[in-house]
């Protein structure tokens, strides 16, 4: 099925307001909307399909175990990983946090050293403070380009053999910024540090081949992909998954348990305690079956072409300050001169376009860009054209207003 299809048809339930008219969704970096097959997908599986997995002896209960696994085998397909190194989490957040509370509280110690970048989520920076608190490790910022990019040259001068970390976004959420993921790689191996990359923003839209980008460990979200909330991936080389303790306890990662002593099931299921994401799992599946279906290529093609006109079609107006680089990987900030971004946002609602407005959890980053927040419009497989057009439409209104 080709773009131009998917940006018009009802493949997007969530994209239709209640009179028929097309919503003008421009806050797909926060959350996706969900292709009708996905919907389905969920549907049936807390519906008809529904049972527990892993322990009913009955039939449908296995049935519903082999969707799961299948999800788990498509999540480790799309990244090009092994089956094995697919941890379940409730979303990366959760998954940056598992990382830190096993592996960091196992292998960092007082005098070991993080490197993080400007332009970090919140959640890939609050954990490492968290374990920072706990062990005395100390954590160093790498700044950024002019343009919005992660400093690389900057990172090869901080880096030390006392850094056993770096956590990097593949993709800004903010400026949509492009890590040259090898280089960083390659740089973090050099000092002989693990590095954890932040996938949410980079899955959607880019080829993901893990083990082609030789990083340790690697994140996301299945809401940012086309997917349910509440559920995400952990990809962890298997060497250091094997070797990594247990998070949380309970049911399904364990081997035995007597009131001495409990062993522990291997990984991945080591680290999935209790009764899973079920429903969401499978609708991930579905979403990978999507996008994969789609094409990542053309995905990312499609998105590169309305940056490109968003970016020129914002920066002809001279009240407009843009943020991040030309090629940002679709997402586009920018502020409007004398006009607060969530003023900008309220009446852009009225006018039916939804963009985000705040700081996106990215505070040190608007301390860096020297603003309290930006406006920012963010496109995935359904944006259009048409989209830009209201967007503009909408600003001219708001400095109309605002004088």
């Amino acid at each position: 099925m080709s773009i131009d299809t998917l940006t018009r048809d009802a493949t997007w339930p969530g994209l239709l307001n209640p009179d028929g008219s097309r919503w003008h969704y421009l806050d797909t970096a926060a959350t996706a909307q969900k292709p009708q097959v996905v919907v389905d997908a969920v549907t049936r599986a807390i519906g008809a399909d529904y049972a527990t997995v892993h322990r009913g002896v009955y039939a449908r209960s296995a049935d519903m175990t082999l969707a799961f696994e299948a999800a788990r085998r498509k999540v480790a397909g799309l990244l090009n990983a092994d089956e094995g190194e697919i941890v379940f989490t409730r979303g990366a957040t959760e998954a940056i946090n598992l990382v830190a509370q096993t592996w960091g509280l196992a292998n960092l110690k007082a005098g070991d050293r993080i490197l993080l970048s400007t332009l970090e989520h919140h959640s890939n920076i609050v954990p490492w403070q968290l374990l920072r608190d706990r062990t005395g490790v100390e954590i160093d910022v790498c700044p950024l380009t002019a343009d919005g990019q992660i400093d690389l040259a900057a990172a090869e001068r901080i880096l030390t053999p006392a850094h056993k970390l770096v956590a990097f976004a593949h993709v800004s959420n903010v400026l949509g910024s492009v890590l040259h993921v090898k280089h960083a790689v390659d740089l973090a191996h050099a000092v002989g540090a693990k590095i954890l990359l932040d996938g949410c923003q980079a899955v959607p839209r880019l080829n993901v081949d893990v083990k082609a980008l030789g990083a340790d460990f690697y994140v996301f979200s299945a809401h940012k992909l086309y997917g349910p909330t509440g559920i995400g991936a952990l990809w962890v080389r298997a060497d250091i998954l094997d070797a990594m303790p247990p998070w949380q306890g309970g049911g399904a990662m364990i081997d035995r348990v007597t009131f001495e002593r409990t062993t522990y099931a291997p990984a991945p299921q080591r680290f999935e305690a209790g009764t899973p994401a079920i429903v969401e799992a499978i609708g991930l599946g579905a979403a990978v079956d999507f996008v994969q279906g789609v094409g990542l290529d053309v995905i990312h093609a499609h998105e590169v072409a309305l940056v490109a006109k968003a970016r020129e079609a914002l920066g002809a107006m001279n009240s407009i300050r843009l943020f991040g680089p030309e090629d940002s990987a679709g997402i586009v900030s920018f502020a409007l001169e004398g006009v607060h971004p969530h003023d900008l946002g309220t009446i852009l609602d009225e006018e039916g376009v939804a963009i985000r407005a705040g700081h996106h959890c990215a505070q040190p980053l608007m301390d860096h860009l020297g603003v309290p927040a930006t406006a920012r419009a963010s496109f995935g497989i359904y944006s259009s054209e048409d989209d830009i057009a209201a967007l503009v439409r909408g600003i001219e209104r708001t400095k109309r207003i605002f004088g």
